[in-house]
């Protein structure tokens, strides 16, 4: 059962005074209890929910049919949409929660944003209407115990604040006026049964009610809680995580409503026995006078750290007037949080499994963004044209194999690559001094300060060139030798190896033309 904020008074006493003045804090405690339910699967028996049809039970009958089903309908939202307008398929939506609606809300640059419309199904004008703030400049900056940090100023990063639950909005609208389409809410995936034409997906509602429907292909799009993303990993879904909290609140002191603040750190490590946590904020002016902010840190799945957002919550009430002044009209008007999941690749290309025969992974259940700057969203929106067209080419051909639905995929070499910088602000008490991140961190910020504009915002952007990185990661060695070591204490001989492998891969990497 849920816990209720009563039963939080004593355990987690910030948060529960501040969720016991939202009219919804006791759905939002729920909400995030169900997230915090990953840290206890990654101890449980790996789930079996992918089934041969002839385990179909006797008596099921479905109760329609689809092109396309998906699990999950915050991100899967955008695919489906297109899928639905673009090119015609029948398509099901649906979620255990409300269809349509994040725990997080987004920004991304303009730019980035409006590729959204080279899909034709969203439009340029409402695309602009889902942006609710643009702001001039962002920066970045990490703490440094004598005042000496280095603020990096940039343009055209994640400059512009979007609601999501519009832009989501909107595409579900698109599916639901789709003859044949359908979006179902507080349904939850409970397994599915292949057969060699189709694919069954038993679900059931908040009441138990069980219904199947039949569909030619699954995607899956239930993020960092995936039961088939848990079943195809072998229970590892991920290699690292970025447990996030934060609040769209009104009434701070002071805020720059022109500025972004892209990555924030106020102080050393948090340290505990044996490790701890760096960690950092962010905050971004939304629409009117609501500020978001956000407090994350970046850490191994298998550490011994707390990695509950039910802590990082307590620890974000208490600590929040470390970064920003509260005024006497102070108040919450949401919270927002997730878990953004990372994955290293082992090997040449990509290692993680992210689709079976007629079953896809996208967005987070895929775990193949980078979870330093741009993450699922970033991800999805720069990877839906191929997304899409390359699952209508394999739904046209009836390649719906393993092989083939695999390369439906937002896999990019260079992000691969650039999230193993991840792992350098992953804090380790037992190899880090406190300032450690913030010290190595601070020296990058330095090193892009010297360079031309552009390294920057590829950097952020998660488009940097290879011999882009390697000016800027021998720039940091000359200026911080220390990072030597910390390669040494971070990566060690498999991981560098690893890293090499990613690298390489990215070097080797051309131009291709789509399969499809």
């Amino acid at each position: 059962m849920p816990a209720s904020l009563s039963q939080i008074r004593t355990t987690h006493p910030h948060l529960f005074k501040a969720f016991s003045v939202l009219p919804d804090g006791e759905e939002h405690l729920g909400r995030i209890e169900e997230l915090d339910r990953y840290w206890e699967q990654l101890d449980h028996t790996v789930p079996d929910v992918v089934k041969d049809g002839s385990a179909l039970p006797s008596g099921a009958a479905l109760s329609s049919t689809y092109d396309i089903i998906y699990a999950g309908g915050t991100l899967g939202m955008l695919h489906a949409a297109v899928m639905a307008v673009r090119f015609g398929r029948k398509v099901l939506v649906f979620d255990r929660n409300t269809p349509g609606r994040s725990t997080r809300d987004w920004n991304i640059s303009r730019q980035e944003l409006f590729r959204l419309a080279d899909t034709g199904v969203f439009s340029k004008e409402e695309l602009d209407s889902v942006i609710v703030r643009k702001y001039k400049t962002g920066w970045v900056e990490f703490h440094k115990e004598d005042g000496s940090q280095k603020r990096l100023y940039m343009q055209n990063v994640l400059d512009c604040a979007v609601d999501a639950d519009r832009l989501l909005g909107l595409a579900m609208e698109k599916v639901k006026a789709m003859k044949g389409c359908a979006v179902l809410s507080g349904t939850s995936f409970v397994r599915c049964f292949r057969f060699s034409d189709h694919v069954v997906v038993e679900t059931a509602d908040q009441k138990g009610n069980v219904s199947w429907f039949g569909a030619k292909v699954l995607v899956d799009v239930m993020g960092i809680l995936s039961p088939i993303a848990m079943q195809l990993n072998r229970g590892r879904p991920q290699t690292h995580v970025c447990p996030t909290v934060g609040t769209s609140a009104s009434g701070f002191l002071g805020v720059d409503f022109q500025t972004g603040e892209i990555l924030a750190s106020t102080g050393p490590a948090e340290t505990s026995p044996g490790r701890g946590r760096q960690l950092i904020w962010e905050g971004f002016p939304a629409k009117g006078d609501e500020y978001i902010t956000y407090l994350f840190f970046y850490d191994e799945v298998a550490s011994p750290n707390d990695k509950s957002l039910l802590g990082l919550f307590d620890t974000y009430f208490k600590r929040l007037g470390e970064y920003k002044n509260m005024g006497p009209d102070f108040r919450v008007h949401r919270p927002v949080y997730g878990i953004i999941p990372a994955y290293f690749h082992d090997g040449f290309s990509r290692t993680r499994e992210i689709a079976d025969d007629r079953i896809v992974l996208l967005g987070d259940a895929a775990s193949l963004a980078s979870p330093l700057t741009f993450c699922g969203f970033g991800s999805m929106v720069r990877n839906l044209e191929s997304l899409t067209a390359g699952l209508e080419a394999a739904l046209t051909k009836g390649s719906l194999g393993k092989r083939a639905l695999e390369k439906v995929s937002a896999y990019e070499p260079n992000v691969a690559s650039m999230a193993n910088l991840m792992k350098y602000m992953c804090y380790d008490s037992a190899t880090d001094e406190p300032n450690f991140v913030n010290d190595l961190m601070n020296e990058v910020m330095v090193a892009l300060d010297d360079l031309p504009e552009h390294y920057r915002e590829a950097m952020f952007r998660d488009e940097m060139k290879i011999e882009e990185l390697a000016v800027v990661m021998l720039r940091v060695a000359w200026r911080y030798p220390e990072v030597l070591k910390a390669t040494w204490d971070k990566l060690g001989v498999e991981g560098s190896v690893g890293f090499l492998k990613n690298i390489s891969g990215w070097a080797l990497s051309r131009m291709k033309q789509p399969w499809w």
